[in-house]
């Protein structure tokens, strides 16, 4: 076995992690429900080699203390652990990790860069060593393939056998490393991984082609086999080379993301001067003056200057975005055209950026169920291997003594549980890239599976196929706002309306932002999803601004009139008197009816559900061609209905943007928010349309069903090969080095069909 060891990377000090500030870098954090404070902690992983790496290295995080849950993807080299911050720190997950025989770094931009250059260099070194030497081993091979029997002499042969055993030590020592190391850590752990039969194979290979070169007359005969040793290892580093070439282009996504963000940014004070801070240092409320070409450090609002942005990380839009004074800005994108101050409204973790970060960490540290089934699989499968390889040699012992070993070593090296297991996590992994790319961000790469098994969509109105900003556009006094001035009326409205985030309190507040100030004279505020929002004056009345119902319209001719408008309207007003009708103009999103169009053409039942009036909601559904809407509902009938289609058999998808579509997102089979909509809404959906564009549900849609197909393919490929090849390897008709080729193809094979994805 070589002793060479992988160069993990160390940090100086371990210990370091565990300081706050560090660990903030790569862990969110939450309560659960006894009080006990939560970390979810990103790690870049090292030294994985095939799919089956991922279960010791789960087993080493949750022997930790205070380990609740480690997930581990061996595809993206990722892992994500949860753990209980009385009972553990971050350097023990990492010491943890590292004793297992792997590497691991806090998930960070510059770590993985780092890391991933060095694997990339190492791998490419240990692929040149084989390479080379197989080609010199096979020059001091090939005269005994072309010359007759006897035509070389016994003394000579035997020089260049033990030339050939001199090249081939090399390999052995280094380039066959990661192999012999892959296998010892899985005996150790006493689990069996790919690796274990392959170091066997190159073991035994090594062994009895060595005994042959140095006493031809003994046990193992005159053949050797130097020449298809070193070339199984050269082709079996080629396929891997080029998987991991494949796995750190799908990380390249996450990287760029997490490195778009400046390390400072230049903050205003109040006495006119500038200073640079760090990003920690920003708080809601301060001015920062950003330079062209630099990016935003933070959400916030243009004050001064006009420019475009370049928002294509973050939302998929690759056209320049316009944003004159009062436009909001996302941390992350980039500057293009002119110098402008900003006002900060959301810094750190509550950002735009952080979330989507946050998402494609969690997407890229899942395996899917279809992925844990074939991980399940590949343990018994290699036993059987295992078995089989020995009853060969047995049964070849017999037939013929001096095939036995290499037909052993043959159906060792032939069988290939990697490309199973590689065949879900490779397909959905390329095609949630695609998506990311593209601004649709997975947090369950599940849902790609079951977007392709859908067959009916509910999707919200307001905010979804409508604009999330709808227009206002004016008022309309009620009888009991006799003798008070429409100005501070509608002042009181805007001011309450400035607590919520629904769109068309937003739009008041985007119309009237003068009034906003007064926020503070309300109290005990509350918001009733479905309903709007409630709050107490100076005085302890109540006062609510949102449904008609609600509010305590109780004039028939006023609620006919809110059925029958085009528009959507708000009301406002102490309960049970209100004063004011809001009324809102809106619009459909650029692109909709084509791509509910084409969503139908898919094979998808869609149904509008709205909360809005059911003559409002009903027009909107002929005017889109869908025949199915349901209108007035409640965040309760929103609910039934999705449980209703799914009693009837159907698998449901929901897209909607509010906090009222909360309860429904959760119920749903897979659930879609818009990037623009609540946060309680993305934080429910499994999958987020940043740029708010109806038409990448339908590329959603269609790569998931491409997806499957892949998948399938991969799967059926898998079972096709190993159904073919460890016959023949049993037959004795694949020699090890025809065996060592098939499997690097069948693992590239099934790489390189999931990248079609990527397209």
């Amino acid at each position: 076995m070589s002793t060479v060891s992988e160069p993990f990377p160390l940090l100086p000090d371990v210990a370091v992690l565990d300081d706050p500030e560090q660990t903030a870098r790569f862990t969110s954090w939450s309560v659960d429900e006894t009080g006990r404070r939560i970390g979810v902690s990103a790690l870049r992983l090292s030294g994985i080699t095939c799919a089956a790496c991922a279960l010791p290295i789960e087993m080493a995080l949750r022997s930790v203390e205070g380990v609740i849950e480690a997930t581990v993807s061996a595809t993206a080299q990722r892992a994500a652990v949860r753990w209980d911050a009385s009972r553990t720190r971050p350097s023990a997950l990492i010491d943890a990790v590292r004793r297992a025989g792997y590497g691991a770094d806090p998930d960070t931009a510059a770590s993985a860069r780092v890391q991933r250059l060095r694997e990339s260099r190492l791998a490419l070194w240990r692929l040149f060593v084989a390479a080379f030497c197989a080609m010199q081993v096979m020059m001091l091979a090939t005269p005994a393939y072309v010359s007759a029997p006897g035509g070389i002499e016994p003394d000579l042969q035997q020089l260049l056998n033990w030339g050939s055993w001199v090249m081939t030590l090399p390999v052995l020592l280094f380039s066959a490393a990661p192999f012999f190391q892959g296998a010892w850590r899985a005996v150790r752990l006493r689990h069996i991984g790919m690796d274990v039969p392959v170091a066997i194979g190159i073991a035994v290979s090594f062994i009895a082609s060595t005994g042959a070169a140095f006493d031809p007359s003994g046990a193992f005969g005159r053949a050797v086999y130097f020449d298809s040793l070193s070339m199984f290892v050269a082709l079996l580093l080629g396929g891997r080379f080029l998987e991991l070439r494949a796995r750190h282009r799908a990380a390249e996504g996450l990287e760029n993301a997490l490195g778009v963000l400046p390390e400072s940014a230049t903050r205003l004070l109040t006495d006119g001067t500038t200073e640079r801070v760090s990003l920690a240092r920003l708080v809601a409320g301060d001015r920062v003056r950003v330079a062209v070409g630099e990016a935003f450090p933070a959400d916030g609002r243009v004050l001064e200057g006009v420019t475009a942005v370049n928002e294509s990380l973050l939302t998929g839009e690759s056209r320049p975005q316009h944003k004159a004074c009062g436009a909001d800005v996302v941390a992350g994108s980039v500057n293009l055209e002119a110098p402008v101050v900003m006002q900060v409204l959301r810094v750190g973790a509550d950002t735009r950026h952080d979330a989507i970060v946050a998402l494609m960490r969690e997407a890229q540290s899942q395996r899917p169920a279809s992925a844990r089934w074939a991980d399940r699989w590949a343990a018994p499968f290699l036993w059987v291997v295992l078995l089989l390889a020995a009853g060969a040699a047995a049964v070849w012992s017999v037939i013929d003594p001096g095939r036995a070993v290499w037909v052993a070593v043959s159906v060792l090296i032939v069988t290939c549980p990697c490309a199973l297991s590689l065949a879900t996590p490779s397909a959905l992994l390329a095609a949630a890239g695609s998506l990311a790319r593209r601004g649709v961000l997975l947090r369950r790469l599940d849902a790609l599976e079951t977007m392709a098994g859908c067959t009916r969509l509910f999707i919200d109105k307001t905010g979804t196929l409508t604009e999330d900003r709808p227009r206002f556009s004016g008022l309309e006094r009620l009888p009991a706002a006799a003798g008070m001035r429409d100005a501070g009326l509608l002042a009181a409205a805007v001011s309450l309306a400035a607590w919520s985030r629904h769109p068309l309190a937003q739009a008041l507040c985007e119309a009237q932002p003068q009034a906003e100030s007064a926020t503070a004279a309300w109290q005990s505020v509350r918001e009733e999803p479905g309903a709007g929002i409630e709050a107490q004056d100076a005085q302890g009345r109540r006062w609510r601004l949102g449904r008609a119902a609600w509010v305590g319209a109780t004039d028939a001719a006023a609620l006919a009139r809110h059925d029958d408008a085009a528009g959507p309207a708000s009301w406002f007003g102490p309960v049970g008197e209100p004063l004011l009708r809001l009324n809102f103009d809106e619009t459909l999103r650029a692109g909709v009816p084509q791509a509910l169009a084409a969503l139908q053409a898919e094979g998808l039942h869609v149904t509008l559900l709205s909360g809005d009036a059911p003559a409002r909601v009903e027009r909107m559904a002929m005017l889109l061609g869908l025949s199915a809407a349901i209108g007035g509902a409640s965040p309760e009938a929103k609910l039934a209905a999705v449980r209703a289609a799914q009693a009837a058999g159907e698998t449901v998808a929901m897209l909607g943007d509010g906090i009222n579509d909360a309860p429904v997102l959760a119920q749903a089979d897979l659930s879609l928010a818009m990037g623009s909509g609540a946060l309680l809404a993305r934080s429910h959906a499994d999958a987020v349309l940043l740029a708010d564009r109806l038409g990448d549900v339908v590329e959603l849609r269609r790569l998931s069903r491409r997806g499957v197909r892949v998948i399938r393919q991969n799967i059926a490929w898998a079972a096709l090969y190993n159904a073919t090849c460890v016959p023949l390897a049993l037959a004795g008709l694949l020699p090890p080095w025809i065996a060592g080729l098939g499997m690097a193809l069948s693992s590239l094979f099934v790489v390189c069909n999931a990248l079609r994805l990527r397209r």
